[in-house]
């Protein structure tokens, strides 16, 4: 099992744990990862929700448009209604880090 400690993993520490892992070319392992995140990004933009059963959900969440300030003038500002991503973990990954 892979420890990092207190520190974030970037995308190439990810790879080389999961081409270790499964004994696979990084190569192979960054074409997989970038396709999978290509598909989880288009179903977001196509506003569907993305199940990764025990690991969790990610889903597009609409933010209403709030009035706001702006920090430099002070002056009232309207900020945007948007939609963000988000992710709910799952009771297996909620689990493993509990």
């Amino acid at each position: 099992m892979w420890s990092w400690g207190a520190i974030a993993v970037n995308k190439n520490d990810l790879v080389a744990a999961v081409a270790s892992e499964i004994d696979m070319p990084k190569t192979q392992v960054t074409m997989a990862l970038e396709s999978a995140l290509s598909v989880i990004s288009k179903a977001l933009r196509n506003g569907d929700d993305v199940r990764l059963v025990g690991f969790g959900t990610f889903y597009v969440k609409r933010r209403a448009a709030i009035k706001g300030r702006d920090p430099r003038t002070g002056q009232p500002i309207e900020i945007k209604a948007a939609r963000t991503p988000k992710f709910k973990a799952g009771k297996v990954l909620k689990e493993a880090v509990g």
